[in-house]
């Protein structure tokens, strides 16, 4: 934490069930620790929660869930279940990470390598 910044822990006590108005479980299945989420463009904030806002701020830049959760200092079951809801708004964009079948094979990496160290 940077010297002036605020830890939730100095603010006034929100429980994580108010924030994310009783929901405890994340409806967007498709938010993966490792999903990369970026603002989807310009919002009207004026619409959102603070915590909300603060998410999307994060997200300007791409950026996995699990680092939106660090940046706003918030659980990581509500940033999954407001990052959810900002999605259904169209405010931010999900990417899933790459998934072991997607992924070259480990013989062509070596491959690869050898012809590298060949140059």
């Amino acid at each position: 934490m940077k010297d002036g910044e605020e830890h939730w822990l100095d603010q006034p006590l929100v429980r994580p069930y108010t924030i994310t108005r009783g929901r405890t479980r994340v409806p967007d299945q498709q938010l993966d620790l490792l999903a990369t989420v970026i603002a989807a463009g310009p919002s009207d904030a004026s619409e959102l929660t603070p915590e909300q806002s603060r998410i999307l701020d994060a997200c300007r830049t791409p950026v996995s869930v699990a680092e939106v959760a660090s940046e706003v200092d918030l659980p990581l079951t509500v940033v999954r279940i407001l990052l959810s809801d900002l999605r259904e708004q169209g405010l931010v964009r999900v990417r899933q990470p790459a998934r072991a079948a997607q992924m070259p094979a480990p013989s062509l990496l070596r491959e690869v390598i050898q012809g590298l160290k060949a140059l």
